[in-house]
């Protein structure tokens, strides 16, 4: 039996995809692995730039494989078809794809009678095995990321309360999405696209991923997680802080040492080879020596109840959020693996 890999999406939108052929647009395309090399299939005002651009040793458009039938007037029902239509005319009887595929490519290799199978880990592996390149551009994501984390936790460090412990800047309320605007303007400066950041003060940053509203106030621990896209070459930061502006409580001392100590047992446990449930395992039991509990507070829990109730890691890449995870059933991290903790 014949096979060949396909990997279809929108490159802009599609990680996997455009991992494979660096070429990102914002219309279908279509990435063939045949016995004769890759084939991508592009809109067609995209060829040009597609040969120069993209990692294929064919570009090609959707009238170039137009079926029996005719292509469809909806372009990604016809870069679908004429996906279809270039396998079976290369004698491909069986396609392997990825969990990405939409269904509009699976109906058509049906309409075909090509086979299809999943696999998945198809591109999985090859975005976790960063190359030299890639762990340069995520560096320099990470250095940006940074840098708008200790701009945003200054500007609250150096705000002025009310006589009602609100926090003001230039005489106005510093509000959680005050900061987030001001951390989306520093980011397209740097060429970053804005990330959704989370400044979420008090109850707000106890809920995991609340991106916080309403007025910021001194002596409250303040969320500050800031997770942007490079507009220039598509990877990702990700760095998370606590702020607090003025006294910091004994509570929030406690908390802070033992999240420095979980920290810290995390990334010595972080190596090749060792099991991302491995690293998770670190950080709770060092929470636990601390006297902090894991997992979410039951329903007769206080309502103060401090837990830490979720995993302690994951991948970074062109995806903020992508395998490996380093939670209860992660996998054995493998070089290249670029992970946040």
């Amino acid at each position: 039996m014949t096979t060949a890999t396909l990997i279809a999406g929108i490159p802009a939108h599609n990680d996997t995809l455009y991992h494979r052929i660096r070429f990102a647009v914002g219309d279908p395309a279509a990435c063939l692995e045949l016995p004769e090399g890759r084939l991508l299939i592009v809109r067609d005002i995209e060829m040009d730039r597609a040969r120069t651009q993209a990692h294929a040793d064919r570009v090609a458009c959707p009238a170039d494989f137009t079926p029996e039938g005719g292509l469809d007037g909806d372009r990604e029902t016809a870069t679908a078809q004429a996906a279809a239509e270039a396998l079976r005319q290369h004698g491909i009887q069986e396609v392997v794809s990825d969990r990405t595929l939409g269904l509009l490519f699976v109906e058509q290799l049906r309409v075909a009678g090509i086979s299809l199978r999943l696999d998945p880990n198809l591109g999985v592996a090859e975005r976790r095995q960063k190359d030299t390149n890639e762990l340069e551009m995520l560096h320099e994501c990470q250095c940006v990321t940074e840098s708008a984390v200790r701009m945003a936790c200054e500007r609250i460090a150096a705000a002025t309360p009310n006589a009602d412990g609100i926090l003001l800047d230039d005489g106005e309320p510093l509000t959680s999405e005050r900061m987030q605007a001001t951390i989306d303007i520093f980011l397209l400066q740097q060429g970053f696209a804005g990330s959704d950041s989370i400044v979420a003060g008090a109850k707000d940053g106890g809920d995991c991923h609340e991106r916080g509203t309403g007025a910021l106030r001194t002596e409250e621990p303040i969320i500050v997680d800031i997770f942007p896209r490079s507009a220039r070459n598509r990877y990702n930061g990700d760095c998370t802080r606590t702020v607090v502006h003025g006294a910091i409580s004994d509570q929030v001392q406690r908390m802070h040492s033992a999240v420095v100590a979980a920290k810290e047992a995390a990334v010595g446990t972080l190596r090749t080879g060792v099991k991302g449930s491995a690293v998770h395992q670190a950080t709770v039991d060092t929470l636990k020596a601390h006297g902090f509990a894991f997992g979410f507070p039951g329903k007769d829990h206080p309502s103060d109840a401090v837990t830490m109730p979720h995993g302690t890691g994951h991948g970074l890449g062109l995806s903020v959020h992508e395998p490996p995870l380093l939670d209860d059933k992660g996998v054995a991290l493998v070089k290249g693996d670029v992970v946040t903790i």
